[in-house]
């Protein structure tokens, strides 16, 4: 692990970066994104490049949280919409994160 995650203090390196994480662009769109307005919480929407999509939940207790499904080749909105329907009914409202079961 030390040759790939040097810590000898790169100061080009994000240190908020974690292996395995897709990077967060602090809520801002671009031209392939959407956003989508479910239940009052906004959510933007980007193809991860695999065939599946990322939800940024820009209204969300936690910056840069989200989750992602896939695959979504040619989803309608309204399957988008419960998509994010289906991922809100799991938060615990005191956290903004899904419940422990």
């Amino acid at each position: 692990m030390k040759e790939i995650y040097s810590d000898d203090g790169d100061p080009a390196a994000d240190p908020g970066a974690v292996p395995g994480l897709r990077p967060v662009t602090d809520g801002a769109t671009d031209a392939t994104s959407r956003t989508l307005e479910v239940d009052g919480e906004t959510f933007v929407l980007r193809s991860n490049g695999l065939g599946g999509t990322d939800y940024a939940w820009l209204s969300g207790p936690n910056p840069g949280y989200g989750f992602g499904v896939g695959p979504t080749a040619d989803l309608s909105a309204d399957e988008h919409t419960k998509n994010i329907r289906d991922f809100l009914d799991t938060v615990d409202p005191s956290t903004g994160y899904p419940a422990d079961d």
